[in-house]
């Protein structure tokens, strides 16, 4: 397919696009082949220009954000990809709220939150996403979720209309959300913080992010935990129970350090990652009768 109207509307629109992109270097794992053509949009407007050309001319896409939970395909994918990136990652304030953009990284937003003495996110404080990734998956660490936090969002439904959810209706639960699964793209959160001690907000981010050097493999690339929390249970335990703390499929290995992850060693190729995904669950379910469940997606 001809996709020079992408790049025409993200000219009009003064967005970045660029054609033959690989997607590795916007993986957290480090792994992935091209894309034909990559949007940046930088604004709702931009992005529903571009959702609603698409939908005309019947032409699948895909979107990514930060990459931080995603495994591609060495092959890449044969579709456009739309990135929410920073150029949609502004951050301003309306008293005790944060109002962020999609594409601003979850570290960016704390570090906002601290500025100006608000307390409520420090428990995203290192996790390698962004803000509007958080939400679709209610991602959360060392007691809090993103539901604690959020307020309502914006968003571009399948159609590229823009549309405004309340907190009260997006269904979020353990790493699920209203969003989990629909083809609609976040573009806005509204986030309700309260004042709070600027030097005990920062202890606390210092406290968490040393928690997670201790305990997590940071010098590797991953893609954070790789499984979701078994009902009762946890990843890690189950996995290291297998036997397979530190086990090998060509590049890709359980991390030493904490079971629950699997690392990229070095030149890991997308069949090594999923192939030892693979192995995992078969031997956890043969020795302990539990089914793990991944919660990375998956780009064939």
């Amino acid at each position: 397919m001809d996709y020079r109207f992408i790049k025409e509307i993200c000219d009009k629109h003064g967005a970045h696009c660029t054609e033959n992109e690989p997607l590795a270097p916007y993986t957290s794992f480090k792994i992935g082949g091209p894309c034909p053509i990559m949007a940046k949009p930088n604004g709702a407007g931009c992005l529903s220009e571009l959702i609603k050309a698409l939908n005309s001319k019947k032409a699948p896409f895909r979107v990514m954000g930060r990459g931080s939970n995603l495994l591609i395909s060495d092959k890449g994918t044969d579709v456009p990809v739309i990135l929410i990136s920073s150029d949609m990652g502004g951050i301003s304030f309306d008293g005790e709220q944060i109002v962020c953009g999609a594409g601003a990284a979850l570290t960016a937003v704390c570090n906002a939150a601290l500025d100006r003495s608000l307390t409520g996110m420090e428990f995203a404080y290192g996790i390698p996403g962004s803000a509007g990734g958080a939400l679709y998956m209610n991602a959360g660490a060392y007691g809090g979720e993103m539901k604690d936090v959020v307020q309502s969002c914006t968003y571009i439904d399948e159609v590229g209309e823009q549309r405004t959810l309340p907190a009260s209706r997006m269904d979020l639960s353990y790493r699920h959300s209203f969003f989990s699964g629909k083809p609609f793209i976040i573009t806005e959160i509204t986030l309700s913080l309260r004042q709070g001690d600027k030097e005990q907000i920062q202890a606390k981010m210092h406290d968490l992010m040393q928690k997670r050097r201790d305990k997590q493999p940071l010098d590797y690339p991953s893609a954070g935990s790789t499984f979701k929390r078994p009902e009762g249970d946890f990843a890690g335990r189950l996995i290291e129970a297998a036997g397979l703390r530190g086990f090998t499929v060509g590049g890709a290995a359980v991390s030493e350090k904490h079971c629950g992850f699997v690392i990229n060693k070095g030149n890991a190729t997308f069949g090594d990652v999923k192939n030892l995904i693979y192995i995992i669950k078969q031997k956890v379910k043969e020795t302990s009768g539990k089914d793990l469940s991944c919660e990375v997606i998956i780009w064939e």
